[in-house]
């Protein structure tokens, strides 16, 4: 009865065991003396091992039951049998078969290679039934992030002899299951359109099969609702949140309904804002110029989080390295206005022991570094931190970055963990298209980000078409001498043929040395020194036919020489770069020639950008430039410096097709020559709007515009009367150009010049494209007033193609 119950309760003890010891036998026995049973491979002092005690002590319940679950942990066994016989302990084990390799049967959509790094049953590891069921959910979770939600896998063991087996993944694929459509709910300030227009996920149309982003992928959702929550923060929703987010699958679609069923809330104003100093020696009125918040604006949440970071520095810059800046936000329902309180405040004195980097495979770790405004041993202040992590991220180099903290080796010590994911950098593009000035179009280009994992920009292309051919090489430092400087320089050599615009040749060769220093986040300066070299031809027999203009083939073979040091001052204030819907962009651009060289002037270029929102989707873009050109040093200023425009200043006018032309060139009065002049300004008013019949991802828009401008005061000589290599018979034809309608050039001269600063205008409308193949726009503008001799030209298409 006594070994009855002793059974029943070591059963009860091991739980998984087989047999049972009886309780006063195991008390006696010790790990020497057990006898195991049924192992082929694993050694049996190893089995032993396991139920290891301490010498001279016995092996208690306790002890065998340990031992029993840790021979169960190793994964080498796929059953454990302890009994007593003849008073000594028996161990039997049933080993797991050996995996002889991992194979995957069926995929056609995700590579073999892809689903080995995902599995963790792996060749010459032991078959685990646990592990290999959850490879098989891993690989289903592989596709579904790949929209494929009918996967099927199931897992199989071939038997090859001698205790082993290939362990084979059926996979049945099933059809991509994407997203149908993404819904919204409770939006009233902005459309679904323009929602959809913030988030990452996007729905399946046609061009499906050159995106992912339409698959229905959790993570992705999740990070979408962020996207959206910073949006309206950024508009001044600050009460806005999301009710609940939901994904119905419709089989009938094949695919899923996303539905955001959104609280907007009232839009917000700033109303008071105040600086609040509780460290000793911080004026609290010398931080309020860091601040990007005024009363009046528009709550936006980003502004605020970058008037927190501006004036952290400004306080660490004091020598408060522990100071945190707090914003404090009390909301005024009735009037709709956020009153901000940016309160300094002694945080707790916390070092940097270290900055780990961990993941990076390509990348240098003094890549990563040098993003950081912190250092080894500096304080630790979480605002630059937050800093360092936007900045990594902008580079592009990563797939992923996250920077953690973990413990130091005292309790004001921390260590930094930044945590990357290299991505493929480099690429290869095959670029083609077509322009009414240029025709047809192609380039090929191989450019790397992060040449060697040092961040360096390396780029080297080459283009071939109809009118023009040539190549460029770029190299860019984005951290010259250690600063934040960018530094690199530009090697070109280009060549174009006579069209219908311009009736030479040109060769253009010569190389450019820039810098680039970011005076603040928005205000950015670029430096240039320019060498280049540039010759026109004019073929004798299109100079004869064609009566091209004498103040062309007084250049005509020249081969001049330009050095110039410049500058661009830049000032970006658009919410983004690539499709701006709101701010601003100033850019300033002069140029000095004259250090060397050949010709010398001094030409300046302004070009201003607002974009603001009007009603919906519609956006308003305004637009205005000017330029002037003018010698110095008492040269004359060649014609090629000058400016020449078209539809780049007013559409619904031909390449070069406004400003001075030469009335005594051309073919009875026809393709009349421009020469360029030394002042122009323009403006345009347009609306772009989305064409909200069709798909965002279309990428289509429309645009209404009017444009108006003009290109005056030509500098150049009007008469040329010894030109060398012509016949002496064409020194002496003078066109009297006093008899010519238009022309402003008196008496006799080679050159009639008609040169008015009127306005043209057009107005017009058009069809942009953010195509998959690269932008394209169309244009077709009809010209208001204009001069009798401009070129018009009412229809424009330009844009290219990458694949």
């Amino acid at each position: 009865m006594a070994s009855v119950v002793g059974v029943v309760a070591l059963m009860a003890v091991a739980g998984v065991a087989g047999s049972a010891v009886v309780p006063g036998a195991a008390m006696a026995q010790s790990a020497s003396s057990i006898i195991v049973e049924g192992n082929r491979r694993v050694d049996a002092d190893t089995i032993r091992s396991y139920f290891q005690s301490k010498p001279g002590e016995p092996l208690t319940a306790s002890r065998i039951d340990e031992g029993l679950k840790s021979l169960y942990a190793t994964g080498l066994f796929s059953d454990v049998n302890i009994s007593h016989r003849g008073g000594r302990l028996v161990v039997s084990v049933s080993e797991n078969e050996v995996i002889n390799r991992v194979a995957f049967e069926g995929n056609k959509k995700v590579k073999d290679d892809q689903l080995s790094m995902e599995v963790q049953s792996k060749a010459r590891s032991p078959l685990s039934r646990t592990t290999v069921q959850a490879d098989t959910q891993r690989i289903i979770d592989v596709y579904h992030r790949a929209g494929r939600y009918d996967v099927r896998v199931e897992p199989k063991t071939i038997e090859r002899g001698q205790g082993r087996v290939d362990l084979v993944f059926e996979i049945k694929e099933g059809d991509k299951l994407g997203v149908a459509e993404i819904r919204f709910v409770g939006n009233k300030a902005f459309s679904a359109y323009k929602l959809r227009d913030e988030i990452s996920t996007t729905e399946s149309n046609w061009l499906s099969w050159l995106k992912n982003t339409d698959i229905y992928d959790v993570d992705r959702i999740n990070t979408d609702q962020e996207l959206l929550r910073r949006f309206y923060l950024k508009n001044g929703y600050a009460d806005f949140r999301i009710v609940s987010v939901t994904a119905d699958l419709d089989r009938a679609r094949d695919g899923f309904i996303v539905t955001y069923v959104i609280e907007e809330g009232p839009q917000y104003r700033v109303g008071t804002v105040d600086v609040v100093s509780g460290v000793k020696d911080v004026d609290a009125s010398r931080l309020r110029s860091a601040l990007r918040v005024s009363p009046g604006q528009v709550y936006n949440a980003e502004l605020v989080e970058k008037s927190v970071e501006n004036a952290t520095i400004e306080v660490s810059k004091s020598g408060y390295a522990f100071a945190q800046v707090r914003p404090r936000g009390d909301r005024n329902v009735e009037n709709r206005t956020i009153s901000l309180i940016f309160s300094v405040e002694e945080g707790p004195r916390v070092y940097i022991e270290r900055i780990e980097i961990r993941g990076n495979t390509r990348t240098r770790d003094w890549v990563i570094r040098r993003e950081f405004d912190l250092a080894e041993g500096d304080a630790y202040n979480r605002v630059l931190v937050d800093r360092a992590e936007r900045r990594l991220r902008n580079l592009g180099y990563f797939k992923d970055v996250k920077i953690s903290n973990e413990p130091g080796t005292a309790p004001d010590r921390i260590v930094l963990v930044v945590t990357v994911e290299d991505q493929p950098t480099g690429e290869f593009s095959v670029s083609g298209g077509y322009s009414s000035a240029d025709g047809f179009i192609g380039e090929v280009a191989i450019s790397e980000k992060n040449f060697l994992g040092r961040g360096q920009y390396v780029r080297l292309a080459g283009q071939l078409g109809e009118n023009v051919q040539g190549i460029d090489f770029s190299f860019t430092e984005p951290y010259f001498l250690d600063y934040r400087v960018a530094a690199g320089f530009d090697l070109f050599w280009k060549e174009t043929s006579a069209t219908d615009y311009s009736p030479y040749d040109t060769e253009t060769a010569g190389g450019v040395l820039r810098v680039a220093l970011p005076l603040t986040d928005e205000l950015t300066l670029g430096l240039r020194y320019t060498l280049s070299q540039k010759e026109i031809t004019i073929d004798w027999a299109e100079e004869y036919l064609n009566n091209v203009s004498w103040a062309l083939r007084e250049v005509n073979g020249e081969s001049a020489i330009t050095s110039a040091v410049g500058y661009t001052l830049t000032y970006n204030m658009l919410d983004n770069n690539r499709e701006p819907t709101n701010g601003y962009l100033l850019e300033l651009k002069q140029d000095l020639a004259g250090l060397g060289g050949d010709v010398n002037f001094i030409r300046s270029t302004f070009d201003a950008r607002w974009y603001l929102p009007v009603t919906g989707d519609f956006v308003l873009l305004l637009r205005g430039q000017a330029g002037n050109i003018s010698s110095w040093g008492g040269e004359d200023l060649r014609i090629l410096d000058n400016f020449f425009k078209g539809p780049d200043l007013v559409r619904g006018f031909a390449p070069n097709g406004i400003g001075p032309r030469d009335l005594a060139s051309g073919y009875l009065g026809q393709d009349m020559d421009a020469l360029g002049g030394t002042l122009y300004w323009g403006t345009t008013a347009e609306i772009q709007f989305p064409l909200s019949f069709l798909p965002k991802d279309f990428g289509l828009k429309a645009a209404v515009f009017a444009d108006a401008g003009s290109l005056w005061d030509y500098q150049g000589n009007t008469s040329f009367p010894n030109i060398a290599g012509l016949p002496s018979e064409y020194n002496d034809n003078y066109v009297n150009c006093s008899a010519i309608a238009g022309s402003k050039t008196q008496g006799l001269a080679n050159v009639c010049v008609a040169d008015s600063d009127e306005i043209r205008s057009s107005v017009g409308v058009s069809l942009i494209w953010s195509s998959p193949f690269g932008p394209l726009r169309f244009d077709y503008a009809w010209a208001l007033t204009k001069e009798w001799y401009d070129d018009i030209q009412e229809f424009r298409f330009s844009g290219g193609t990458r694949f």
